[in-house]
């Protein structure tokens, strides 16, 4: 029996192995190494320091060892509310700043002399908060509390309803399952924040209140659900993202670093779920195989020690299924044989040797789910798919230690540095035992697997990668291929979508190429978008990478599983990478994120700044999206309140992270923190901060004021709007309405709408608005009207002003924005871009393949250098230990001659990009100025044809003039003519008059017409 955990500096483990051969207490009666206990202590998973007791009881120790390691891998105490963090920082002093604590114990009555104690009996809880706020002072939450309406000191209920509902309220949440607050509801909150009860009863909460539940847990910036095992876990193997670690047993670099079997404990306790072994023939008499990096300098650790801690621990954190991703260059069928008795004989019923019944090894089956894998192991090794021969296996066991057997067992990952960039990575089935190279050569493959360690191998069969064409022909999911990171990226360039869908059916597996000699990582983030499931990192560097790593699979339970997005599991959905625009299904996010202020960065008098950084797909990815002012030598509690940073348009939030990090103003790390943006909580939030290898810091925070929403285009914003808030927005339109409709009023409308003539009633003139705001054409009662000649006139000389109105209307000068919106123009800059578009792309791709030309050279060329010098100290070295003087300066000076020749190939290499540029530059010149040319061209036709137009109208108008002007002057001359005698036949038949009204006997011929046409307008 044995217990082992991990807290971000505890380990804790009964009966480790070391200790009980030790003290050699393994046969003594009542089995004393089950009483041992091992602390295992240290800042990161490398530089450890081990503690070890004896309890009396093997229960007494099994208890312990339980309960530490609750405690360790508890992940509430990883995220942990700041409340609790500023109480497990009592007794901390500020060094750098004594002048701010001795001011802040004076305000609380405190002793605050340099020799003066603080009996422990007066530094109460509530002392320590008073503490706190005189040496950290907030006039941020002063500025907060007076925006929400707090009058005074106080804020009602309603106020603090409104706050959290619109504040600290996410508005990705559906409003039905997860209704905002009430009052009632508020009243309780305040109750568990406020002390003041006189206040409560009145339903007010004061400053101090809201502060204490900003620091509460309530108020973190992580919900605690999402630290739960929360995902589906139902699902085939090859939907999710599983934690995976490369040459897990190195401590260091690739070249001359230890190897470790601790790793694999502490490895496996982090969350990982993929660990990778290389395997190599022991060649001592015992003959046990080993783990460790061929051919360098390495140490290595015994093949059965590691399978022992795998089994230790393997569960431990997590109950979900492990891989173990077997590197197997043991050319030695009784050593292999050995490996697979251990590795049956220890994991016992965990491993997994035969296939689940249902699902079989057949084409079109999926992989069966992490939930049907449950405290499973598997292995992933070379599997023989038909017997060795008899010849074959001589020729195995005649072979010296540590040579490759076959070419048909590529490596998915060759052990050497040099090897791991090879193209041909998997296996290879035409050729069963053909030898490829010499014994310690960097070309050292696989051995072939007998037949033992081929009956453990089932899910996770390692294939060579052929095209994605081929592998969907197929469709067997339990095949998988490796990538090295370069031959990964390439695939992902080229073949974005492809790759995705790859990834749906079959596992994949990255590790970091061959020239990472110093165990740095690739960035893990570009194959996730991919949907790549195994993307191994070197744990024992956290860098970057693997802060992101950690970041990523801190969720989820720290299952060390994490389901992909619903878009890279259906087959119906394709999805790209490299996408700008929305994806189907997926809603894009808004995220603005305000850095307020800081509180207790460093125990320094220094300036301090925070950082901003975005990652996920590239057009999410946003480095050094934000950085604050440096504060002025405060590291305590420094105010930035600066603008907020924007992210428009998220397009997957589901695989975007924020990350924000704390430095010094020399640019001295102080700590950062990493979060998924769809485990973010809107609204004011305390981010504590965690150092590098991802451990908790006590005191240090930063304030934010986070809004998180549902990406809405420019254009639909008024909609969204609308449906937010119809209330406002119908009040909107109303007022809108109004305005309208005093605007729509004419200057005699509304002369008469002020002065209403004696016989009109007096009416509104301006009607009732439409629903829409715009109002119907005002009707007016028509006056009277008094001919003169001038107005005569003036109604013969309508038709000319209506032609010079049309003629005016045809002829009017466009406006530049016009031209612009015109159907033509707008075809050809289409037109235009879509050519430089391609033109851009055209040469990026020209760019890429010569850069990747060069490359190839500079690597060629490299490795042409090495084994010539090789070959050099071979040849003069004959068995020496120590090269002389003579043979050390030709050696030096061959060496500056291949650097020479490196730099020299360098040199053309850059002159040839720069020639190229050069050429593209010019080109894309080019065409721009002939798109100006064509646009020029094409509005200059355009206005010459509508010059032609314009004349042709204009002769038309011209020549219907004289003939219009004499058919009006024939019809006036015959209306005047008759006029006479209507005029008299009209007041013949007249039998009655109006009261008071004289007509007048027509003086002129033009007061008969204005009597005429005012009798006829009254009759009408």
């Amino acid at each position: 029996m044995s217990w082992n955990l991990q807290k971000t500096t505890m380990f804790v483990g009964t009966g480790f192995p070391y200790l009980r051969e030790l003290l050699d207490v393994g046969n003594l009666v009542g089995r004393i190494e089950n009483r041992l206990l091992t602390i295992v202590t240290g800042p990161d998973m490398v530089n450890i320091t081990y503690l070890n007791f004896m309890a009396l009881q093997e229960e007494e120790a099994t208890e312990w060892a339980e309960e530490l390691f609750s405690l360790a891998s508890n992940l509430l105490s990883h995220n942990m509310n700041r409340e609790t963090s500023l109480e497990k920082a009592i007794g901390r002093m500020f060094s750098a700043d004594k002048k701010r604590v001795e001011t802040a114990l004076e305000h609380c009555n405190l002793p605050f002399g340099r020799s003066d104690s603080i009996p422990i009996e007066d530094f109460t809880p509530e002392v320590y908060r008073s503490f706190l706020s005189h040496l950290c002072p907030r006039p941020e939450l002063n500025s907060i509390f007076s925006q929400q309406g707090g009058k005074g000191a106080y804020l009602s209920v309603d106020q603090m309803t409104e706050f959290i509902n619109e504040k600290q309220r996410d508005p990705r949440l559906n409003e039905i399952l997860y209704p905002p607050l009430r009052p009632s509801q508020t009243q309780i909150l305040m109750e568990k924040y406020e002390l003041n009860h006189s206040l409560l009863k009145q339903g007010l909460i004061t400053l101090d209140g809201l502060s204490r539940y900003l620091v509460s847990d309530e108020n973190g910036v992580i919900p605690h659900e999402k630290l739960d095992q929360s995902e589906d876990m139902t699902l085939p193997l090859s939907h999710y993202f599983i934690n995976s670690s490369h040459n897990t047993y190195l401590t260091a670099g690739q070249l001359a670093g230890s190897s470790s079997v601790e790793m694999y404990r502490q490895v496996l306790l982090a969350g990982c779920r993929c660990v990778e072994l290389d395997c190599w023939k022991g060649r001592t008499t015992e003959e046990e195989p080993v783990i460790t990096h061929g051919f360098t300098m390495t140490s290595e650790i015994c093949f059965k020690e590691v399978i022992e801690a795998i089994a230790e621990c393997a569960f431990k954190t997590s109950p979900f299924p492990v891989i173990l991703s077997f590197e197997n260059h043991v050319d030695s069928p009784k050593q292999q044989a050995k490996m697979a008795e251990y590795c049956r004989s220890i994991f016992g019923d965990a491993l997994l040797i035969d296939p689940l019944e249902k699902y079989p090894l057949e084409s079109g089956v999926p992989l069966p789910s992490p939930q049907e894998l449950i405290g499973k192991i598997l292995i992933k090794n070379k599997k023989s798919h038909k017997p060795s021969s008899a010849h074959c296996n001589k020729r195995l066991a005649d072979q010296p230690a540590n040579q490759s057997a076959a070419a048909e067992q590529a490596t998915d990952e060759p052990s050497s540095p040099k090897a791991e960039d090879d193209d041909d990575d998997d296996d290879d089935d035409d050729d069963d035992c053909k030898k490829t190279s010499d014994e310690g050569t960097a070309e050292e493959r696989e051995a072939i697997a007998t037949e033992e360690m081929s009956t453990l191998v089932n899910y996770v069969q390692p294939t060579k990668f052929n095209s994605f064409e081929a592998s969907k022909k197929a469709n067997r999911s339990y095949q998988m291929s490796s990538f090295v990171e370069t031959k990964a990226l390439e695939h992902l360039t080229k073949s974005p979508v492809e790759f995705v869908e790859y990834n749906k059916q079959q596992l994949s597996r990255i590790y970091p190429k061959g020239t990472r000699v110093d165990s740095s990582n690739y960035m893990p983030q570009l194959f996730w978008n991919a949907g790549c499931q195994l993307v191994a990192l070197n744990f024992q560097t956290i860098d970057l990478s693997m802060q992101l790593n950690l970041g990523m699979y801190e969720y989820n339970g720290k299952s060390g599983y994490r389901l992909k997005p619903e878009f890279m599991r259906r087959p119906d959905k394709h999805f790209d990478p490299f996408t700008e625009s929305t994806v189907d299904g997926i809603v894009a996010n808004t995220v603005k994120v305000k850095i307020i202020s800081g509180q207790f960065l460093s125990d320094k008098k220094v300036g301090v700044y925070v950082e901003l950084d975005m990652f996920g797909l590239p057009v999410d990815t946003k480095r050094k999206a934000l950085k604050t002012k440096t504060s002025q030598s405060n590291a305590i509690n420094p105010v930035w309140d600066e603008e907020p940073i924007i992210f428009k348009k998220v397009v997957l939030p589901t695989l975007a992270s924020l990350r924000i990090a704390a430095f010094e103003e020399g640019g001295k790390f102080i700590g950062h923190r990493i979060i998924p943006v769809p485990a973010l909580r809107p609204g004011y939030r305390y981010i504590g901060l965690r150092n590098e290898k991802n451990q908790s810091l006590i005191l240090p925070a930063v304030f934010v004021y986070i809004e998180v929403k549902d990406y809405v285009p420019d254009t639909f914003a008024d909609v969204i709007e609308a449906l937010s808030n119809p209330i406002r927005y119908v009040n909107l339109l109303e007022q809108r309405s109004q305005q309208l409709a005093a605007l729509t009023l004419e200057d005699g409308e509304e002369e008469n709408s002020k002065e209403p003539g004696p016989a009109e009633p007096k009416t509104n003139l301006r009607p009732a608005p439409l629903e829409n705001g715009l109002s119907p054409s005002p009707t007016v009662t028509p006056r009277t009207p008094t001919n003169t000649p001038q107005t005569l006139a003036t109604e013969l000389n309508k038709p000319a002003a209506k032609t010079e109105d049309m003629v005016q209307s045809i002829l009017k000068v466009a406006s530049i924005e016009e031209l612009r919106q015109h159907k033509l123009i707008v075809r050809e800059q289409k037109r235009h871009y879509k050519e430089m578009k391609d033109l851009v792309k055209k040469h990026q791709k020209k760019t890429l393949e010569m850069v990747k030309e060069q490359t190839t050279k500079c690597i060629q060329a490299q490795n042409q250098h090495t084994r010539r010098r090789n070959t050099f100290l071979k040849t003069k070295q004959h068995g020496k230990t120590r090269l002389s003087p003579e043979v050390e300066a030709e050696l030096k000076q061959f060496d500056e001659e291949g650097e020479g020749r490196l730099g020299e190939l360098r040199e053309q290499q850059q002159q040839q990009l720069l020639e190229l540029r050069q050429e593209q530059y010019y080109s894309e010149k080019y065409l721009k100025r002939e798109h100006i040319k064509q646009l020029e061209d094409a509005q200059t036709k355009r206005h010459e044809r509508l010059v032609e137009q314009h004349k042709d109208i204009q002769q038309q108008i011209l020549d219907e003039k004289p003939k219009l002007q004499a058919a009006v002057e024939v019809e006036y001359q015959e209306k005047f003519r008759l006029l006479p005698g209507e005029i008299q036949d009209f007041l013949q038949n007249r039998k009655g008059g109006v009261k008071g009204h004289i007509v007048h006997s027509p003086s002129s011929p033009h007061d008969t017409v204005s009597e005429e046409e005012l009798e006829v307008d009254q009759t009408e």
